[in-house]
């Protein structure tokens, strides 16, 4: 990049600078006194040093805009059909349908669609993670510890079942609820700890802002702002925002499995070449460092943008509980049924 601006520095009598510095001599000698000389001097050194500047260190907006050695291409393309779930939800299944069984770390992804009287009534888990990112209306959360909470548009709930969770997930208002849920997988190390949760407000998610693009960070850095919550398996996840005409350069750790959900809108993932992928499609990531996005279409597009840590080991998952084995599945379906091991509470306990 300097190379090619060489000329422009040269001491050659030939080179812009040197002609213009000449220029600026001759006309010094003839129209201005001996005391202006040395002004007109230092104003031309200051302009000097500013083309000096602009050429070796150019502006933020330029160096934000560069790509990838090895960026992430889109390896798979999945559309999210809709189908029935819980009682009488909507979800349209990407993750963890038979197009894509799962994603190391992740197990499932749903947008979910449900008005009243429907929902998600009392279910148990054992073995992962649920977050549940709200787009739209509100949801009502109870479970068998007694906990209680309703999360709105743009909040998160990102609940660690651990050993055992017995809940309810219902419409808390009038019309249509729509939402995002993405399941975690745990390590067989985390599988049966104690059960938390990490409750996030809409205004207070970490967000960032930057040449037409807007983030709001729920796990993991965007734009150098980094989220509060804590993920046992490593994750990242990003609501993305990019007006007409906008791009974005997202690193990716090295070695995370990643995926994108198209939300809203169309764009470019992964190469200038790709061809535009539009809402409810999943596009999975292959390796590289990172995600380069494009929106060349006259709307907005809206993304998430998921990428976790893979955790290479068995996955055997039994409706509702996913364990490493067998074995183990059978065990948490008799702990669910006798009330042991985590699910002390759930013989005795019902949702309002």
């Amino acid at each position: 990049m300097l190379r090619q601006h060489l000329p422009l520095f040269s001491s050659s009598p030939s080179s812009p600078i040197h002609m213009a510095l000449a220029r600026l001599a001759r006309k010094t000698s003839s129209r201005s006194s001996a005391k202006t000389r040395p002004l007109l001097f230092l104003l031309l050194l200051i302009a000097i040093l500013v083309v000096t500047a602009v050429f070796l260190f150019p502006p933020a907006t330029m160096s934000s805009s560069s790509s990838f050695e090895n960026p992430r291409k889109v390896v798979k393309k999945v559309m999210s059909l809709s189908q029935a779930e819980g009682d009488g939800a909507t979800v349209r299944r990407s993750i963890g349908g038979h197009e894509l069984r799962n994603l190391d770390p992740f197990l499932l992804l749903d947008e979910f669609s449900v008005s009243k009287p429907g929902g998600f009534p009392d279910h148990p888990h054992r073995g992962f993670e649920t977050v549940t990112y709200m787009l739209d209306g509100a949801f009502t959360h109870q479970d068998f510890t007694g906990r209680k909470g309703t999360i709105r548009t743009g909040d998160v709930q990102w609940m660690t079942a651990g050993r055992g969770i017995v809940h309810s997930e219902m419409p808390a208002s009038d019309g249509v609820q729509k939402g995002l849920q993405l399941w975690i997988n745990l390590a067989s190390k985390d599988k049966m700890i104690e059960p938390r949760y990490q409750e996030l407000k809409s205004k207070d998610i970490s967000q960032a802002e930057k040449h037409g693009v807007k983030v709001w960070i729920i796990a993991g850095e965007a734009f150098g702002v980094r989220s509060p919550v804590y993920t046992q398996t490593p994750t990242m996840y990003m609501d993305f925002t990019m007006q007409p005409g906008s791009q974005l350069h997202q690193p990716i750790p090295e070695g995370w499995n990643a995926f994108v959900y198209i939300i809203e809108g169309e764009g470019v993932f992964g190469g200038k070449g790709a061809a535009p992928a539009s809402v409810h499609h999943c596009l999975v990531l292959g390796s590289g460092d990172g995600l380069s996005v494009w929106n060349r279409s006259g709307a907005l597009l809206r993304f998430v943008l998921a990428a976790g840590q893979p955790l290479k080991e068995p996955v055997v998952q039994q409706g509702l509980f996913v364990m490493n084995s067998r074995a183990q599945i059978q065990k948490a379906m008799e702990d669910y049924y006798y009330g042991r091991n985590g699910f002390e509470k759930a013989s005795q306990w019902s949702s309002a």
